[in-house]
C-alpha cells in the first residue's frame, strides 16, 4: 500500500494537517488499511524531505498544514499512469503458512485450508452485504460522495480477492489430494485446472494498412 502517494492524491486536493490527512484516507478507504497520526507525519516528514510537500502555515488551531509542490503534483501524475510493480509481490500470511505447513509435523494441512477456507467465505459475506448497502446509497443519488464511490470500488476489489483467495484453496487442496497417493494412482486424477493467462497482443508500431491490405 503506497501511503506515501495517497498523502499526494489528498494533498492535491489542498493543504491538510496530519490527523486531517488520517481521517480523508480512511474516509476514501472505509478504514480497510487503518493508519495512525505517527504513520502520517513520518511520511510527511520524508515527502517534505524528498521535496514533494512543504509546509504551508497553519489553520486556526495551530495546526501545520502541508501542501503539495509541483515535483509532487509529477511524482503523483507519473504513479497515477504507473502499472504496479508485481515482480516484487507484497508478502502474503496465508501462502507463508501454508507452504511452511507443507511436511511440518503434527499439521493437518487439509484442516488448515478449511478452516481458511471458512473464514474466507465469511468476509466474502460480509464484503458483499457491505456492497448492497454502499451501491444502493449510490445508485439511489443520495450518496454523490466521491468517498462512497471510491469506497464501493475498495469493497469490489476485496470481493474479488476474496473469491481468488477462496478458487486458490480449493486448488491447493485438489493438489495436496492427487499427490498424496501413491504415483501408479496418480496419473489416473486429473491435474487441478490451472490459473488462466493471457497474453497480451503485441503492440505493433508499423503503420496502419490500407484498405487494399486488410481485403487481402
Amino acid at each position: 500500500m503506497s501511503i506515501r502517494h495517497g498523502l499526494l492524491a489528498l494533498l492535491e486536493r489542498g493543504p491538510r494537517y496530519g490527523s486531517q490527512l488520517r481521517t480523508e484516507f480512511e474516509s476514501r478507504t472505509g478504514s480497510t488499511w487503518p493508519l495512525n497520526v505517527g504513520q502520517v507525519y513520518t511520511t510527511l516528514a520524508r515527502l517534505e524531505r524528498d521535496g514533494l510537500v512543504a509546509p504551508d502555515g497553519e489553520d486556526t488551531a495551530g495546526h501545520t498544514l502541508y501542501a503539495i509542490t509541483d515535483t509532487g503534483r509529477a511524482e503523483l501524475r507519473e504513479w497515477y499512469e504507473r502499472p504496479v510493480d508485481r515482480a516484487n509481490p507484497p508478502r502474503d500470511e496465508l501462502s507463508i503458512k501454508l507452504a511452511m505447513a507443507v511436511g511440518a509435523p503434527g499439521v493437518d494441512i487439509r484442516a488448515v485450508i478449511q478452516s481458511q477456507r471458512h473464514a474466507t467465505i465469511r468476509a466474502m459475506q460480509d464484503y458483499t452485504r457491505l456492497k448492497a448497502t454502499a451501491l444502493a446509497a449510490v445508485e439511489s443519488g443520495r450518496s454523490g460522495e466521491r468517498d462512497d464511490v471510491a469506497w464501493l470500488l475498495v469493497l469490489e476489489q476485496l470481493i474479488f480477492q476474496t473469491e481468488a483467495e477462496a478458487r486458490w484453496l480449493d486448488h491447493c487442496e485438489a493438489r495436496l489430494v492427487r499427490l498424496s497417493l501413491p504415483a501408479d494412482r496418480r496419473a489416473a486424477v486429473p491435474e487441478p485446472p490451472q490459473a488462466a493467462v493471457e497474453t497480451p497482443a503485441p503492440t505493433t508500431t508499423t503503420r496502419p494498412r490500407t484498405a487494399r491490405t486488410r481485403r487481402a
